[in-house]
């Protein structure tokens, strides 16, 4: 044995606990029921109440250590420090140690890991170890670098033509930008200079200038004029951006994140589905206030679609909430894959693969009436943006569409999209909350279902094995909090703030706040060039048919006929309800769902 961990068992056995409780929880458990009968064997001895004492050592004894605490009732508190007349051990701070037999007891704390024992899982419904690694509770990691992964950034229909675009990775702050000969470019988004964003600056002749001391960057990162420079004084070489690879491949632009490591093209994702013949998809792109991992969870339940999203569409129904079926095909180090269907099914249809580092994907394949082989995937590709923030680019697609997804226009689906995500933003925001705040591994809070859960639990699992590779992360028996905590940008608020993206040096008064993820305009709207254009055509036709229904009512006040009056104002009248439909359009893509029993 190390004589540093012998040393420390002898003098201070709680921290060795505290530090490898997680790494090895089968130590935990004997080091702590060692510990218990040390101090109940002292208590016998020494203490004055024997009768209490004698009670703690034949209860320890009758237990044969496999569970030192079932004694205790679910809300007993044990004491916070023991004294123990051993030469071994002198003392035991730790903090209150709650033990719990029911989930439902009213005055047990909240934060109790869920019980796995044979009583708490009689049916075995409950999600438990998947290998025999884990069994042992041997944690097994692989080598993994976040830097060296592709991350989706944007759909390549939406970068700005004329204006920079700042974007996250993680912690790392980046701009996009279309050059003079329309190539993508990526850059630190910081200026050299007095590190300035970047992204707020703007595009001139096809280079990038910082707006706030007019340095111009071109493609490489390379500085290629300063103002403030005397006449015949060379650039300094210093004065340049740092460069990230960006790679385009059908229709998203991916970012590979290591300034060390050489790009490895055969890393970035491939979707074959969306390679096929007459395949044709609808993507949109949402920013959202919660951690990437807490979106792929949600994207990985399909528990939650009947409930949530009850009636959203005609697939979400709360009645078809039902045991479902899961069979994991595949576990690696890149990622999982398997099928899964209702419990009653026959044949899961459903293929659901992950890939290192936030690509879901969800496959079917079926025979249409012709007994033709057609093909859908619903595909999500997750960026984490920061500390409780992230971007997600969604794509479903098939190469058989129904005729009234022909007929409806994009921006119905992508309200839809935005509908979608904020009926499940509120437990999803509750939810980092309380990981951020209980600084646990979710197997200590998530009470996981193998009818429900499996996938919830593969990634989480999967997250043990490479989150040592990642600024932070939460896994099933690990975890990793972010050294830094986050940081809050605050932006102006008010009037000031609604400014021109592509002259934003030139921006007017406005009516939009700052931005607000909270806010579906913000979240959505402003990322996906066909909303903004339609969100400005309908005010404008909103504007017009104002206009002219305000002139027709005054033709018809001063009209003499009864037939024209009449005709005056009945044309007033539909244009105040074309009014009221444009009205109503614009707030479809610019408000947030609200249930109806949380609307006052």
């Amino acid at each position: 044995m190390d004589k540093h961990f012998a040393r420390q068992w002898l003098t201070d056995p709680l921290n060795l606990l505290s530090q490898y409780q997680y790494q090895y929880p089968p130590l935990l458990h004997w080091l702590r029921s060692w510990i218990f009968l040390q101090a109940s064997l002292s208590l016998l001895l020494l203490s004055p109440f024997s009768s209490m004492a004698l009670s703690l050592h034949l209860s320890l004894s009758h237990k044969n250590f496999s569970n030192p605490f079932a004694s205790f009732s679910p809300a007993t508190k044990l004491p916070t420090t023991i004294h123990i007349n051993s030469h071994l051990l002198k003392s035991i701070h730790s903090k209150p140690y709650y033990i719990k037999k029911c989930h439902a007891v009213a005055d047990a704390p909240t934060a109790i890991p869920p019980s796995l024992d044979a009583e708490d899982d009689a049916h075995g419904v409950l999600i438990g170890p998947s290998s025999e690694e884990e069994r042992r509770g041997d944690g097994v990691v692989v080598d993994y670098n976040w830097t060296e992964e592709w991350y989706p950034l944007y759909l390549t229909k939406d970068v700005p033509d004329d204006a920079p675009l700042g974007l996250n990775v993680f912690d790392k702050q980046l701009v996009l930008y279309k050059d003079g000969q329309g190539e993508l470019r990526c850059h630190e988004d910081r200026c050299p200079h007095r590190l300035a964003k970047l992204s707020e600056g703007q595009l001139i002749d096809g280079r990038l200038e910082c707006l706030y001391h007019g340095w111009q960057f071109e493609g490489e990162g390379k500085c290629v004029k300063i103002p403030q420079l005397p006449a015949n004084a060379k650039i300094p070489q210093s004065a340049c951006v740092k460069t990230y690879e960006v790679k385009e491949s059908q229709g998203v632009v991916w970012v590979w994140m290591s300034l060390k490591t050489p790009p490895n093209f055969e890393k970035v994702p491939w979707f074959e589905n969306f390679a096929r013949p007459g395949f044709q998809d609808t993507s949109t792109i949402h920013e959202l206030p919660y951690d990437h991992s807490i979106l792929l969870e949600n994207l990985m339940d399909p528990a939650h679609i009947p409930i949530s999203h009850d009636r959203t569409d005609w697939t979400a129904k709360r009645e078809d909430a039902q045991a479902l079926r899961f069979e994991v095909t595949e576990r690696t180090h890149r990622g999982f894959a398997g099928r899964w269907g209702k419990e009653k099914d026959q044949k899961l249809l459903s293929f659901l693969r992950f890939q290192a580092p936030c690509v879901l994907s969800n496959d079917i394949e079926f025979a249409d009436e012709k007994g033709v082989t057609q093909y859908f995937t619903g595909l999500f590709l997750c960026r984490p943006t920061g500390q409780g923030k992230s971007m997600i680019i969604v794509r479903f697609g098939a190469t058989k569409r129904p005729q009234m997804a022909k007929v409806i226009p994009k921006w119905y689906f992508h309200q839809n999209a935005c509908k979608i995500f904020e009926q499940d933003m509120g437990f999803l925001s509750s939810q980092n909350e309380v990981l951020m705040k209980e600084k646990v591994p979710t197997k200590e809070l998530y009470i996981n279902l193998k009818s429900s859960d499996t996938w919830v639990a593969e990634y989480r699992k999967w997250m043990d094995k490479v989150g040592h590779g990642m600024p932070y992360y939460f896994g099933h028996n690990t975890i990793s909090l972010p050294e830094v905590p986050a940081v809050v940008e605050h932006a102006p608020a008010g009037l000031v703030a609604g400014v021109s993206a592509s002259s934003p040096a030139k921006g007017g008064i406005g009516t939009m706040h700052a931005p607000n993820v909270n806010n579906r305009y913000f979240r959505h709207v402003i990322h996906c060039r066909g909303c903004t254009s339609v969100v400005k055509n309908f005010q404008a036709w909103k504007n017009a048919l104002s206009a002219i229904s305000v002139a027709l009512t005054a033709l018809a006040i001063l009209a003499s006929g009864r037939q024209w009056k009449t005709f005056l104002l009945v044309s007033a009248s539909l244009c105040l309800a074309g009014v009221y439909a444009c009205s109503t359009a614009i707030a479809m893509n610019t408000t947030n769902f609200i249930r109806t029993h949380r609307r006052l």
